[in-house]
């Protein structure tokens, strides 16, 4: 392993994440990329720091380049979340990925990935879906459990980063691509657990810490996150660079009032079926607020990650039509010693997201996606900022 690619949205940037970028180092890694969510995250909602706050701590606690997970991307399921990434990374050259898992065993991954990637397993969820399954992802841990019982394999699906792990090892498999896994333990609280309910104190998750900065501000983030971090979301606070997550939930409601206004607005969303759209539409005209909107969206068939991101695509317009994979690199930061590196890469690659967008049609879409999800960032911020800051923003260097 020389270049490891890691895959997150550093939500805040935390303690854990500058765990993991030690780790890469420590297991041979000359130099670490980072693919980071950009404009919007997985949860559905916009991240709690601009994408410049969150690369130039990446940069400071070790990171050599980062890569923007595009909007369309980040504000995704666990398998198309982990099929952006692995294409940036391995695109940009990298030749192993490390994650964190609750269950590090490489091995154990890589064979629920190969179950995941067969015939026979696709059979089998089709037949506990039609079998009234109560979710997708109970009728997904049955079909592996029916394929491989008494096995450890569908046991892993019940953990979040052990799914999002095998994820990972699934989109290295289809994507053929020459890039080792590398599962490194889960250090700390679990995936959205909170301070009160973990005895972990460095190691705090990134909800948890989101929730603390709202109710105490920056410098109660200080015993979980890097001094050299904390420094930069104490100016960010300053300067009203952070989300205002109640102004969030006006602006994207707005957004997706607005399109009420037209005929069967949310059809052309993406991932609407089984009479999705008519389910957001009337819950659109009958909430008035973003919570009361997904409280009346969530089902035990419908989980609330789930619909967070289908309000989230609907209020920003993403359909089918849009992009499903990154068309180009867009490089956000790097140390200045690294920026070598990539060579010769699979595809484009530019600081500029304008440069990019004018690459081809699919770049132009993807761009445009992003361009929506920023603007919309930089309204919802404590000290709101112009359209267009995208297309303006430069690369963020790093000299020591």
């Amino acid at each position: 392993m020389k270049f490891a690619g890691i895959i997150a949205e550093y939500d805040p940037f935390h303690n854990g994440h500058a765990w993991q970028l030690a780790q890469a180092r420590t297991l041979g890694a000359q130099r670490v990329a980072v693919a980071m969510s950009c404009g919007l995250t997985q949860r559905g909602a916009l991240p709690l720091l601009p994408e410049a706050v969150r690369v130039q701590a990446a940069l400071a606690c070790g990171a050599d380049l980062v890569f923007a997970l595009p909007a369309p991307c980040a504000c995704a399921g666990a398998e198309a979340f982990a099929r952006a990434g692995v294409r940036i990374l391995a695109a940009a050259g990298c030749d192993a990925l490390v994650f964190g898992a609750e269950t590090p065993d490489t091995a154990l991954l890589q064979k629920a990935a190969r179950v995941l990637c067969s015939e026979d397993y696709r059979a089998a969820l089709r037949q506990q879906l039609a079998a009234g399954a109560r979710s997708f992802a109970a009728a997904r841990q049955a079909a592996v459990q029916a394929l491989c019982p008494g096995s450890d394999v569908a046991a892993l699906l019940d953990k979040p980063n052990n799914n999002l792990a095998v994820e990972y090892c699934k989109a290295i498999i289809e994507q053929n691509v020459e890039m080792q896994p590398i599962a490194l333990p889960r250090q700390g609280a679990d995936h959205g657990q909170a301070l009160t309910e973990s005895s972990h104190a460095a190691f705090a998750s990134a909800s948890a810490l989101r929730a603390l900065w709202e109710e105490d501000g920056a410098t109660a983030l200080a015993s979980y996150v890097p001094e050299k971090a904390l420094k930069l979301y104490i100016q960010a606070e300053y300067d009203g660079k952070y989300t205002n997550f109640a102004v969030m939930g006006h602006c994207e409601l707005a957004l997706l009032r607005a399109a009420c206004a037209g005929q069967a607005p949310f059809a052309a969303v993406r991932g609407v079926s089984e009479g999705l759209e008519h389910r957001l539409e009337n819950a659109v005209r009958e909430t008035a607020s973003l919570p009361a909107l997904l409280d009346a969206l969530t089902t035990v068939r419908y989980p609330r990650a789930r619909m967070r991101r289908l309000a989230m695509d609907a209020a920003l317009g993403y359909t089918a039509q849009t992009p499903a994979l990154p068309p180009y690199l867009h490089l956000l930061g790097a140390r200045k010693e690294a920026l070598p590196l990539p060579g010769e890469t699979a595809l484009p690659l530019s600081h500029s997201l304008a440069r990019l967008a004018r690459e081809n049609e699919t770049c132009a879409q993807m761009a445009a996606a992003q361009s929506r999800a920023s603007d919309l960032g930089a309204l919802c911020r404590a000290k709101p900022e112009p359209m267009g800051g995208i297309y303006r923003k430069k690369i963020i260097f790093l000299t020591n």
